[in-house]
């Protein structure tokens, strides 16, 4: 079942009024500012074609939820050390029920031959997502992407999501009691947010509207409908450790995609086997921990779970735990010991970097490729490996610099 957002018109288009948002800066939201916010929402979602009964009835009453504002800068894919992340994914307990999930589900070779992404991906999402289903939280959906809207870091992306809820609402498809998920607003044990609920769920046996808080199966193939949709290439792998060179430059981390065969002539080799595999065309290199840590050649269908969870450390830690569920090797390689970095370490990090010519993009906490790239700039230019890898000492050392001009 596939089924399309329609409006008359995207919210987007009519942008809050000059001033608004740059009044409210990310992380200073409170219940004053989140009733100037939801009374111009109100106003502009219906110019935009939302029903306006429905609009104040649901937003009668309304509330910020402090605890999502909070949660949203401190989100473990950015503020934990990623070996930390990753590791807590891929233990031998959940791979373990990875397994046992996979092979108790004779339903997912239909799911896979029909939309191409593997059992083991799905499964992975599965675990990761909602621990089978277990804990696909019970926040208020609409309650928590309307506190994400109003505080404004990611405002046209949650104003997005509240026109999904109130076209669920308003056809029928759930009332607001239903709409249950995460604290970002995420639904169901694949969690996917409202518009992805909208354009990407699945109704496997035409019982009248996807389950995907109940139904495994909708669920699962509602994820792979979505990764599908975003073009998740079948037959080929998502990631592969390699093992890099003496002497070798480290700035190439996040670069460009380079043809495989390209990065065997610079040396890389398979971490595990002989071949990255013949169904891998091109690929980036990640170096998650920096130059200290694994390294790993990402293959397009990387970037394609990144649609699910734009975060790097997400990527990798399904790819992986797919990869140990599907009987593959974990990562050989050491982690490095990593010390967590603080908000305050990163905010710092990046104002600095952006004081000192380095565009990093918003100080908001989320180390991203963007940030990654201006550090791997300044550290190329002090004559550091150019890993694009932060720490605590690298995080000081940018402060210092930034103070003293």
């Amino acid at each position: 079942m596939h089924r399309r957002l329609f409006l008359a018109a995207s919210l987007t288009a009519l942008a809050a009024p000059a001033g608004f948002a740059a009044a409210q800066a990310p992380g200073l939201i409170d219940e004053a500012a989140f009733e100037t916010w939801r009374s111009d929402y109100i106003e502009r979602a219906s110019l935009a074609g939302l029903p306006r009964g429905i609009l104040t009835r649901e937003f009668q009453g309304l509330t910020l939820d402090a605890r999502v504002v909070a949660l949203d800068s401190q989100q473990p894919e950015f503020s934990r050390p990623i070996s930390d992340y990753v590791t807590g994914l891929t233990g031998d307990g959940r791979v373990n029920a990875g397994k046992a999930r996979r092979a108790g589900a004779p339903w997912l070779s239909g799911i896979e031959t029909h939309y191409g992404t593997p059992s083991e991906v799905l499964v992975a999402i599965w675990s990761v997502e909602s621990s089978f289903g277990a804990g696909q939280g019970d926040f208020d959906v609409l309650r928590s992407v309307a506190s994400l809207a109003a505080n404004g870091r990611r405002r046209d992306w949650a104003e997005q999501q509240i026109d999904a809820v109130i076209h669920i609402i308003a056809s029928g498809e759930a009332t607001r009691a239903q709409l249950k998920g995460s604290w970002a607003g995420a639904m169901g044990q694949t969690q996917l947010e409202p518009a992805a609920y909208l354009e990407d769920a699945v109704d496997v046996h035409g019982g009248g509207r996807p389950d995907v808080w109940g139904s495994a199966e909708d669920a699962l193939a509602s994820a792979a409908n979505l990764l599908a949709k975003a073009g998740w290439r079948r037959g080929e792998a998502w990631q592969r450790e390699a093992r890099l060179p003496e002497r070798f430059d480290y700035g190439l981390a996040e670069g460009p995609a380079r043809p495989t065969a390209e990065w065997v002539a610079l040396g890389l080799k398979p971490a595990v086997g002989d071949s990255f595999g013949e169904h891998a065309p091109e690929a980036v290199l990640l170096l998650p921990a920096g130059a200290a840590g694994p390294a790993f050649l990402a293959f397009p269908n990387h970037f394609i779970i990144r649609k699910y969870n734009n975060a790097l450390a997400y990527a990798l830690g399904v790819g992986l735990l797919a990869d140990r569920i599907a009987g593959r090797s974990g990562v050989t390689a050491p982690w490095p010991h990593e010390l967590p970095l603080s908000i305050a370490d990163r905010v710092g990090a990046q104002a600095a970097l952006t004081k000192l010519g380095y565009e990093s993009g918003t100080a908001d906490g989320q180390v991203g490729l963007k940030t990654r790239i201006a550090l791997r700039a300044w550290q190329k230019a002090k004559g550091l490996p150019a890993d694009g890898y932060l720490t605590p000492h690298l995080a000081g050392r940018l402060v210092a610099e930034a103070a003293g001009r």
